[in-house]
């Protein structure tokens, strides 16, 4: 399975993902700011998006309010390391209340892995970050710090209402 994102505003990215109803997306953003995921075991619709391999997922798109987009920028080297470590997470968050869905995404034309998880709300994250299983789960674990190629970032949006 394989996963593309691009960005834009909110109304042309909408424009896109009403043209083909039959894809799995999800329209996250406002106004200003916006991504299309689309997730499919073919091509993309998108023209220029960035290209990731899904290697762990859990959950559906469905009845999600909020995004969360954890940026991971890791060398070539760590990629292994960094991958076994996600394969042996112990899955606490899905046991969160409000959690959705996760997908653990493998750059395909970059060094920069995502892990998004969808939740029904905001405020259902921001318990989740501030749970026992959160620090947990975020924690080094003897983790060498020279397999990431810079900082990590996260990146939030609001899952965009249906019309």
């Amino acid at each position: 399975m394989n996963a593309y994102i691009t960005t834009g505003t909110l109304h042309f990215l909408k424009k896109i993902k009403d043209k083909h109803p039959g894809e799995k997306m999800v329209l996250m953003g406002h106004d200003d700011s916006a991504a299309l995921l689309h997730e499919t075991g073919g091509e993309t619709v998108f023209a220029s998006p960035r290209k990731y391999e899904v290697i762990d997922s859990t959950g559906t798109f469905e009845n999600a309010g909020y995004a969360v987009l954890n940026n991971i920028p890791v060398t070539d080297e760590g990629r292994p390391l960094f991958e076994y470590r996600f394969s042996n997470r112990p899955g606490q968050v899905e046991k969160e209340p409000g959690f959705i869905a996760l997908r653990v995404l493998r750059p395909l034309s970059s060094n920069t892995y995502v892990i998004l998880t969808l939740w029904e709300a905001k405020s259902a994250f921001d318990k989740w970050q501030l749970s026992n299983a959160s620090k947990e789960a975020h924690q080094e674990k003897g983790q060498p710090s020279n397999i990431f190629s810079g900082a990590p970032y996260i990146t939030t949006y609001s899952i965009a209402e249906e019309e």
